[in-house]
């Protein structure tokens, strides 16, 4: 392994030899300068990895030569060196991209550990998870087999995406497949969890029951209107618990985490059924009987049939006696994001905003179809950053952050997740049959997997029957429908592609969570 090599300038340095013979003996290569130039011109002769740099040297100070550094080389690390303890000193330097800030006198177990910060923190990081995996790897396993609740496997999911995330800081691609290899018996054994208990949920609720889509609002969200404080209920469409995870660093620049909760959505979770379900209160069959001329079980193409949320959500606050002024805004553009974000004047009067934000749900679906989001979205890692990457640049995070100055709470949620999926399933179905490729609705289908779950008879879990013998059918893990005709054609199309509409973790179990500004 090559030596890191470490460029100190300081004009005392003459009296930091015992710090670099420590560190030499530790294998690390030093070169010694006494100024501020001397710096500059050995960083434009040759590559560090890292700079230790006096603020306080004759010629030019430690500042200015901090600037020229970074200058020639943004991305190198450097660490600012002082007597001085004054707020300013230390401001500029932040402000100049430093990598750390050591007060004199150092010692040198603080070089070491600034060093190992930089240059090792994420190999030790990366260890430290696979480590701490390892142990843990033992009681997930065991509990699968236990008979759990909806709380524990909420509970389960959330400690599986804490290890995703920690073992996504590491290299190591061995325990990352043995870790893909315990989410996946993880969503074995709770397709079989729903398969036994969804129908009881429905037709004979009880404290086991979890917060589910229809009843998300009423249970979490108007308690929050109580307080006369204005609250914005932010919906990003599609939204996976990993993904939130990522967002939520993004959002503590601005906004604290008061509680982050997660809750069912409700099958299909798709966005037809489980987002008309959250905004009206109803489960899908109530929902087509009390407004049958809101609901269409013949439309295949979902956005469709999403166009009177807000008629819904003005209903439900009515049926709970809640009386406030309400703006409702649904973007399904770049335009209007930008044009929201731009105009936000109207929002600050009023006591509840939702915001509807789709641009989750195009990409996933984009990325069945276009080549370029395949690339860039390849795995759960890319996709997690490439979502990251959007929010942090888009029009609504410019959005939130001018509500965080207004001092209005925010609440994130979504409709449902995603799963990518790799396992085809034949399905044979007649031209009314739905499209979506993780759940099949029709009356006249055949299929020869035990494992999907299957239910002959929709109103046992308040579902539409566009038929008398319609039928509605579940991909349960990562498979997914593919007709025989055009089989391979098929399979490889939608292969690795990320779907929703079935039963899995990933689309079932996902957040809702309450922010407060800063």
């Amino acid at each position: 392994m090559q030596k890191v090599s470490i460029l100190w300038a300081d004009d005392e340095i003459d009296l930091l030899k015992p710090h670099i013979l420590f560190l030499k003996a530790k294998g690390y290569d030093i070169t010694a300068v006494t100024s501020g130039y001397d710096a500059i011109e050995k960083v434009e002769q040759r590559p560090f990895d890292v700079v230790f740099l006096d603020e306080n040297m004759p010629g030019i100070s430690g500042l200015e030569a901090l600037n020229k550094i970074k200058q020639l080389q943004p991305n190198l690390p450097v660490v600012m060196i002082t007597k001085s303890e004054e707020e300013y000193i230390m401001e500029e330097a932040i402000g100049s991209k430093i990598s750390d800030y050591l007060i004199k006198p150092v010692n040198p177990s603080q070089i070491l550990l600034s060093l190992k910060k930089l240059i090792d923190q994420n190999r030790l990081v990366g260890e430290k998870a696979i480590s701490s995996y390892q142990q843990d790897f033992r009681n997930l396993s065991m509990s699968f087999n236990d008979e759990l609740s909806a709380t524990e496997w909420a509970e389960i999911y959330q400690k599986l995406i804490y290890w995703e995330l920690e073992l996504s800081r590491s290299d190591e691609n061995g325990m990352k497949e043995v870790f893909a290899m315990q989410k996946s018996e993880a969503n074995v054994q709770f397709s079989k969890f729903i398969r036994k208990n969804y129908r009881t949920w429905l037709t004979q609720p009880d404290s086991e029951t979890p917060v589910m889509s229809h009843n998300l609002l009423k249970n979490k969200l108007f308690p929050l209107l109580q307080s006369k404080e204005p609250v914005c209920l932010l919906l990003i469409d599609n939204l996976r618990l990993d993904q939130f995870r990522v967002l939520e660093e993004v959002l503590s620049t601005v906004y604290r985490t008061v509680s982050a909760e997660t809750y069912f959505s409700i099958l299909p979770t798709s966005t037809e059924y489980a987002r008309n379900s959250l905004f009206a209160g109803y489960l899908p069959a109530d929902i087509k009987r009390r407004y049958p001329d809101k609901w269409s079980d013949f439309d295949n193409e979902e956005g469709s049939k999403n166009q009177h949320e807000e008629f819904f959500l003005r209903e439900l606050l009515k049926r709970n006696s809640i009386d406030i002024k309400l703006s409702y805004n649904k973007i399904t553009s770049l335009i209007k994001g930008k044009t929201l974000a731009e105009n936000p004047s109207n929002l600050w009067q009023n006591s509840l905003n939702v915001i509807v934000y789709n641009f989750v749900d195009m990409l996933s679906h984009a990325r069945s179809e276009m080549n370029v989001i395949k690339e860039l979205a390849e795995d759960e890692a890319a996709y997690r950053s490439i979502t990251r990457s959007w929010f942090e640049h888009s029009p609504l995070f410019d959005l939130i952050k001018k509500m965080a100055d207004k001092k209005i709470k925010l609440v994130l949620t979504t409709d449902h997740g995603s799963i990518k999926v790799g396992e085809p399933t034949r399905i044979v179905g007649d031209k009314y049959t739905t499209t979506n490729l993780r759940y099949k609705e029709g009356k006249s289908l055949s299929y020869d997997d035990k494992d999907l779950f299957v239910v002959s008879k929709p109103e046992e879990i308040s579902l539409t029957k566009p038929f008398l013998s319609s039928t509605y059918v579940f991909a349960t893990e990562d498979k997914y429908f593919v007709y025989p005709n055009n089989y391979n054609q098929y399979v490889n199309m939608y292969r690795n592609t990320f779907q929703h509409g079935g039963v899995s973790l990933e689309e079932m179990i996902v957040p809702f969570a309450v922010f407060e500004p800063k």
